[in-house]
């Protein structure tokens, strides 16, 4: 079942081995409508956590010389806030361990400073001096400010299942792992960016909210979302969808997979599964990235035993940033990770009947958060 909430999956799970070598995040992005203008304007909030049991006085930031020198591991709360669009910019605040409370066990709470994160609000500031993030490259950021005051309403699941389940056991299984607990997610609230007020309607911020764990980051790295979808057969909105495709290359015990996705497409309460882990659904995949001067492109074609989809989104560069993340052990091997939160395009699902494949709806699909990035194995 894909549609299946459970927030003790979306707990804190630096645990075990994890708490040494491990980076827990909660994802959040949204659309917003400027106050004065009404134009469409899409945002993410994430809190990333990062070895806390390397904890210091003070943030340790693994892209600082002196730390890479010393052999220190980053460890800290990233509170990383941003938009998308010609202006884009991420921002990012850092918080030693000692400064954040964390309630680790579901229902989950994070919070440092005047920034909180659980299952039902979202509240924070970010403020970052462009002179100064010039000068310290190891924040990994742009200059700008940003805060918010969110409710959350996640509405929709994509509970992925496999290795996620008992999570100490496991920790060491796969590198990366996922859960979706807001494929679908209705936000309400206030953003302010960079002097503009914005506010957050439910029926208009085709939200989503993830989270993401582990040792390390796949490569490739693959996202595609979004709940803003109409269907191309009766020409009418679909209020209670949301789609939903991640992984790229996951690695079991150190050991890499071919290239893997997961995929989930909730068609107004059907539920259609390419979980490449659900082994009795003989899920196969086939996707390709194109960047090409002025846009990038994604196309995904999943096939089960049951029913077959087919994902073409594309998204401008100009509106899209270079996602920057450290990995637990220091280093940077992403350095073109694209992500955006306003591509568009299509998806085509099918059921397979008799053997054969039946058109069941295209369906058109904007404010489509999606990523992509890849690096050079050799670079390990």
């Amino acid at each position: 079942m894909i549609d299946h909430h459970d927030i003790r999956r979306n707990a804190c799970m630096l645990r075990g081995p994890l708490r040494h070598r491990g980076y827990d995040w909660w994802w959040h992005s949204f659309t917003a409508q400027d106050a004065e203008t009404g134009e469409d304007k899409p945002f993410f909030v994430e809190f990333f956590l990062c070895n806390p049991a390397l904890a210091a006085d003070v943030p340790v930031l693994g892209q600082l010389p002196e730390n890479r020198a010393a052999g220190r591991k980053p460890s800290y709360l990233m509170v990383k806030a941003g938009c998308w669009g010609e202006d884009h910019c991420q921002l990012h605040r850092f918080f030693a361990w000692k400064d954040v409370k964390l309630h680790a066990d579901a229902p989950y709470r994070v919070e440092a400073g005047d920034c909180l994160a659980c299952e039902e609000a979202l509240r924070g500031s970010v403020s970052v001096d462009p002179a100064q993030a010039a000068a310290h490259p190891e924040w990994m950021c742009d200059g700008g400010e940003m805060a918010w005051d969110l409710a959350l309403d996640k509405q929709i699941a994509f509970n992925v299942g496999y290795g996620a389940s008992k999570p100490l056991r496991d920790a060491e299984a796969f590198a990366m792992y996922w859960h979706a607990e807001g494929m679908k997610t209705a936000y309400r609230g206030t953003v302010i960016c960079n002097g503009r007020r914005y506010t957050v309607c439910p029926e208009k911020s085709f939200g989503y909210a993830d989270k993401n764990w582990g040792r390390d980051f796949t490569s490739p790295w693959v996202w595609l979302a979004s709940s803003c979808l109409t269907s191309r057969r009766t020409g009418r909105r679909l209020e209670h969808s949301a789609f939903d495709i991640g992984g790229g290359r996951p690695k079991v015990y150190f050991v890499p997979l071919d290239r893997r996705l997961l995929g989930a497409f909730c068609y107004e309460g059907k539920e259609y599964d390419f979980n490449f882990s659900h082994l009795w659904l003989n899920v196969r995949t086939q996707f390709s990235f194109e960047e090409g001067a002025d846009e990038v492109r994604w196309r995904v074609r999943q096939e089960s035993v049951h029913a077959a989809m087919e994902t073409d989104i594309r998204c401008r560069k100009k509106d899209m940033l270079l996602v920057n993340y450290e990995a637990p052990d220091g280093t940077k091997r992403h350095n073109r990770l694209w992500n955006g939160g306003n591509g568009w395009g299509t998806v085509r699902l099918y059921d397979r009947v008799d053997g054969a494949l039946v058109p069941v709806d295209e369906i058109d699909a904007t404010h489509v958060g999606c990523e992509y990035g890849e690096y050079d194995e050799q670079d390990r």
